[in-house]
């Protein structure tokens, strides 16, 4: 939010350095992103002056020469290109010497003939707005008055991120109120629930016909009727005010609410009330098929879950997010329906949400606004209207259920001490809370209405003093008085399944869990865009895309993996299932070397089997138990990549951890080889499981070390030769045992697979 500083000025002094106010509130309230410094450099040279006289120019018909009274005595004669001023105008003027935001230094010069002794100036001359259509034409003031005195020529803004829980601070008064507590500060009393203006006098007895059909959506809602508006451009520093907030001025009604809205934090919507059908406003939940045209010109196709504000027969507005076009203020309006309402922030989030539609308004609903900030709101607006306009208020109406009770909230001053470290007084205490608009009930305290929703327990109120304490907490790590905690089986694998690759030359990355929807992924009921659809059900594809951009940077020797959560159909909710990914250049018997590595970590054996994979090269793709692994599709990636993908918690079951001690050393191992012929489309790792079957656990060891093809084994065979080792537990085993066990493993390989002995 940007939050003008000579707005801030209006609600609590502001003397000490804006470096250190920027920093104090990073700390304790909301992060200040930066401090943007506009306008003029030197404010001297800027005067308001009167316009005495104004002709059309002797020597150009587009220029107008002018005599201005700059309270110097004699008048300056200045030549100007606008026309939409005449005699007797107040306006701005720059005198020689003047620097303008852009840099320009003004000089006495001649223009067409005529002597130019200055500049009268327009709103974007002095970095006041954008419009460079006409001169600024200000209130009557004093000629020679400095116009800065009028008009905030040199001003800053600081950068303010709130946090999402902190919604009172989405609003200038709300980061008045924390500078004015965080400094021990006074602050104008801008919220009171009390008519005090001159025009109270005024207040109508006539009634807004205002029917809410849906408290739990709209639990208040005020309507303020006013008759003969003039609609026209808003003031200069009003729309100054706007400009340097980041809105853009349209006209008075409607820059008057967006003004109070950046002002207390309360969103406010005009209608222009002639439109209405029977006058009235109700607010009701949308019917099945019912559509509205927003002010966007969006053709709006409604949910019966979105809040609607209506007349007697149609949608006027989705509510607490953006009017409908039929009903907006225009310049021909003349009866204008104020709207100060309060909405619920879920219902205003699920249809901001729904229709892609966020607008300053919903951003502040969705975050929680005080109800009984919508009085102080209509208050304020009313004035602005009435003063700007020359209106008449003729109508008003509040309708609303109980409005929420302040929490209550049970307070030990020795629990803040504890938690915080240091000692603050428990009268230290209730004088810090009393300044943030707590108030002190013996043991309780109660919470202001615009903390209602994130100060819920004591721990939140302890949080509050400790904000102000931060400073006072010394840099020192607490004692450590006990070890306690250990990590789980599966904490202590994955750990070392990081160190494995990490050791093996990866590097870490993280890719978005948001994918696109297709026909196997697990779509969002409620998406956040239209490109980010549903949650991944594989990690391979975004890791892929991952080297494919290092790869255009022009990286070398990748090698990524990435450990996180993929999310399977299943019902309602996705079956959540932790796996490693990891994508590096190398071919298959690269990335089939890494994924050993791993299971060798982990003290596991892994099976291959052959497999396809949309993203692996045909044929050269392979399973295990856990996941797959293979070469990637030249289409994927130019050159020769590795990529695999397991699930963590398949590879822990196959994980020997923790490991047990067995007998390999009292009696020795007998080692033989083995070579069979068998048809090409047996694997080695299908030899080895039946190997692994006949001879059962006397054979300790098989591993293959040559796959041989020619003419001697024929066409369509190869040849398999393994290395095995025969080991008991209990004794020797003898040559007859050799060869029994020999037997046996190859009797099951000809039986199974054709195997030939060679």
């Amino acid at each position: 939010m940007r939050v003008p500083v000579s707005w801030l000025r209006e609600y609590v002094p502001i003397e000490m350095p804006l470096e250190e106010l920027a920093t104090r509130l990073s700390v304790a309230s909301a992060e200040v992103e930066g401090i943007e410094r506009g306008g003029v450099v030197d404010v001297a040279p800027f005067v308001v002056g009167r316009v005495l006289e104004a002709v059309k120019h002797p020597n150009a018909d587009r220029l107008q020469l002018t005599k201005v009274d700059v309270g110097e005595g004699e008048p300056r004669s200045i030549v100007c290109g606008a026309w939409n001023f005449g005699v007797g105008a107040t306006v701005g003027v720059a005198l020689p010497g003047a620097v303008l935001p852009d840099g320009l230094k003004l000089e006495r010069r001649e223009v067409r003939g005529e002597i130019s002794d200055g500049m009268i100036l327009a709103e974007d001359e002095v970095g006041l707005g954008s419009d460079h259509s006409g001169i600024m034409v200000l209130p009557e003031t004093v000629p020679g008055t400095p116009l800065a005195d009028v008009l905030p020529l040199a001003d800053a803004v600081l950068l303010v991120e709130a946090t999402g829980n902190r919604s009172d601070l989405q609003s200038i008064y709300g980061i008045a109120r924390e500078i004015a507590a965080l400094y021990d500060l006074p602050l104008v009393d801008n919220l009171s629930q009390k008519i005090s203006h001159a025009w109270h006098r005024t207040r109508p007895e006539k009634t807004v016909r205002i029917d809410i059909e849906d408290y739990d959506g709209c639990p208040r809602y005020i309507g303020r009727l006013f008759e003969g508006v003039a609609i026209g451009p808003s003031p200069v520093w009003l729309r100054a005010r706007l400009h340097a907030a980041g809105m853009r001025p349209i006209s008075n009604v409607v820059d008057v609410t967006n003004y109070v809205m950046l002002a207390l934090g309360s969103p406010l919507h005009a209608f222009d009330s002639t439109t209405l059908h029977e006058a009235r406003i109700v607010v009701r939940r949308a019917a099945k098929g019912e559509k509205l045209r927003t002010l966007d010109a969006g053709d709006r196709a409604l949910s019966t879950d979105d809040l609607l504000i209506a007349d007697a027969d149609r949608a006027i507005a989705l509510a607490g997010i953006m009017g409908g076009e039929e009903t907006e203020i225009g310049e021909t309006t003349t009866t204008v329906l104020l709207e100060a309402a309060n909405f619920d922030p879920f219902t205003i989030y699920r249809s901001s949400e729904r229709h892609r539609l966020r607008s300053e308004a919903s951003n502040r609903w969705e975050k929680g606004v005080d109800p009984y900030a919508a009085e102080a709101a209509a208050n304020l607006t009313t004035e602005l209207i009435l003063e700007l306009t020359g209106g008449e208020w003729t109508a008003d109406t509040d309708v609303h259920d109980k409005l929420p009770e302040r929490p209550v909230i049970a307070y030990r001053p020795d629990r803040a001490d504890a938690v915080i470290g240091i000692d603050t007084p428990p009268a230290d205490q209730y004088a810090l809370l009393d300044r943030l608009g707590f108030e002190h009930k013996k043991s309780d305290v109660v919470v202001p209405t615009w903390r209602a929703r994130d100060v819920t327990r004591e721990i939140d109120v302890v949080e509050e003093v400790a904000r102000f304490r931060l400073e006072d907490v010394p840099f020192t790590l607490p004692a450590r008085r006990a070890m306690f905690g250990v990590l789980t089986r599966e904490q202590q694998l994955r750990r070392r399944v990081e160190d494995a690759l990490v050791g093996l030359g990866f590097s870490e990355t993280y890719t978005p869990s948001l994918v696109p929807d297709d026909a196997t992924t697990w779509k969002l009921p409620e998406p956040i865009s239209v490109e980010l659809t549903a949650l991944r059900t594989t990690l391979l594809p975004s890791l892929v895309e991952a080297a494919r951009r290092n790869v255009d940077a022009g990286a070398r020797a990748i090698a990524l993996i990435e450990i996180a959560r993929v999310y399977l159909p299943n019902g309602d909710l996705p079956n959540e299932r932790l796996r490693v990914a990891g994508v590096s250049e190398g071919g298959f018997l690269h990335v089939k070397g890494v994924v050993e590595a791993v299971y060798a970590a982990l003290k596991a054996e892994p099976d291959f089997e052959r497999t396809s994979h949309p993203l692996l090269h045909p044929g050269k793709a392979a399973r295990t138990s856990a996941g797959v692994l293979g070469e990637l599709h030249p289409r994927q990636l130019e050159g020769e990549w590795g990529a695999f993908e397991l699930d963590l918690e398949d590879l822990f079951a196959a994980s020997h951890e923790p490991v047990t001690y067995a007998d390999f050393i009292t009696f020795p191992a007998i080692r033989q080889d083995i070579a069979v012929s068998v048809p090409e489309e047996v694997t080695a790792g299908e030899l080895v499981a039946a190997a692994r079957e006949a001879a059962g656990a006397e054979l300790r060891e098989i591993r293959v070390f040559d796959v041989y093809r020619g003419d001697q084994v024929g066409a369509g065979r190869k040849s398999v030769a393994f290395s095995v080792a025969y080991q008991a537990d209990d004794r020797t085993l003898t040559e007859d045992d050799a060869i029994r066990l020999r037997s046996a493993i190859v009797a099951a390989l000809t039986k199974r697979f054709g195997a030939e002995l060679r």
